[in-house]
Order: structure tokens, then C-alpha cells, then sequence
């Protein structure tokens, strides 16, 4: 493994990390009382998250479209599939931002509320970083196609797996376990 792509995969386990640790805080927090979400509280909805799971794993699609781009001579590919991935991932943050308006609660109401913003905010701040790595290789990619590597596309499309690997665990803890237990 390249140092580049080592370091990519190190700073994924330790972001991985990051994220099992708030999963175990919301069902630690959980698990010591009766009613999840606490009264008042509606549980999310599960139609503007769904909508934005499918935006988020296609964007994975065109991801994987701009990897195979990489490869090629020219870059075309490469450049259109990191416009549409980049497209894909501000309408997915367009969608997070919406559902966080039209929310009834606040993120000082309870712990639930508290942590219901703090997972899917911390995940939005992973997309923001997906995307400017993406702006940052677009931009090399239309500057000096040949100064694109395959380890620079590589841990950017690794990086944008993980976002959108995570988001499936947050919508499976956020979104369905109150439902569910």
C-alpha cells in the first residue's frame, strides 16, 4: 500500500472511530429510559431521509465512474464523474439542511435531540470535507490532467465511501432503531 493511500485508510479508521463512539453514546443514553424518543418528540421521518440515502449511494456510482475516469487518457470521465458526485453530495446537504429547518425540536430540548443533531451534523461536516477534497482535485484535474494520480483520486473516492457507508449506520441508528426498539 502507498504511504498516500495508508494514510487515507489510517485517518478512515480513526474518523470510524469517531463514529462508533456517538453510536454507543446514543444507545448507552438509550438504554436508561422507558420511552426513545422521549414524549413530545415525534420520531423522524423516513421519506426525506430515504430520498437522501438514494442521492448519497448514487453519488458513490459516479464516484466510482470518475475512479474508472482516472484511468483513462484525457480525464473526461474523470472530471464529469466528480462533478456529478460533487452535484449529488450539496443536493444530499441541501436535503439534510431542509429536514434540520422543518425539525420541531431544538438540539437543547433532550439528550435524544441532542444527539439526533450532533450524529447527522457530524456526518454533514464529513460530506462538506468529501466535497472540498472533491473541489481539490477537480480543480487539479482541469488545470494539469497529467498531474492526477491514481492515489489522489483513490483516497478521495475512499474517503467518499466512508461518508456514505457511515450514513447508511446513521440512518440504521437514527432514523430506524426508534422505530424498531
Amino acid at each position: 500500500m502507498l504511504p498516500q493511500s495508508m494514510g487515507m485508510a489510517l485517518f478512515i479508521i480513526s474518523e470510524s472511530v469517531l463514529f462508533a463512539m456517538l453510536f454507543a453514546s446514543y444507545f448507552y443514553i438509550r438504554s436508561g429510559v422507558e420511552q426513545w424518543p422521549p414524549d413530545g418528540i415525534e420520531v423522524p421521518k423516513l421519506a426525506t431521509p430515504a430520498i437522501a440515502t438514494l442521492i448519497l449511494l448514487t453519488s458513490s456510482a459516479t464516484m466510482v465512474w470518475a475512479e474508472r475516469g482516472a484511468k483513462q487518457q484525457g480525464g473526461r470521465n474523470l472530471r464529469a464523474g466528480l462533478l456529478v458526485t460533487f452535484l449529488l453530495g450539496a443536493v444530499f446537504l441541501g436535503i439534510q439542511a431542509s429536514e434540520w429547518y422543518r425539525e420541531t425540536m431544538s438540539i437543547s430540548d433532550n439528550a435524544y435531540a441532542s444527539l439526533f443533531y450532533t450524529i447527522t451534523g457530524f456526518h454533514g461536516a464529513h460530506v462538506i470535507v468529501g466535497l472540498a477534497m472533491n473541489v481539490f482535485v477537480q480543480a487539479v484535474a482541469w488545470r494539469k490532467p497529467r498531474a492526477i494520480t491514481d492515489s489522489l483520486v483513490r483516497n478521495v473516492s475512499w474517503y467518499w465511501h466512508f461518508v456514505d457507508g457511515i450514513w447508511l449506520v446513521v440512518i440504521a441508528v437514527v432514523y430506524l432503531s426508534p422505530r424498531l426498539m
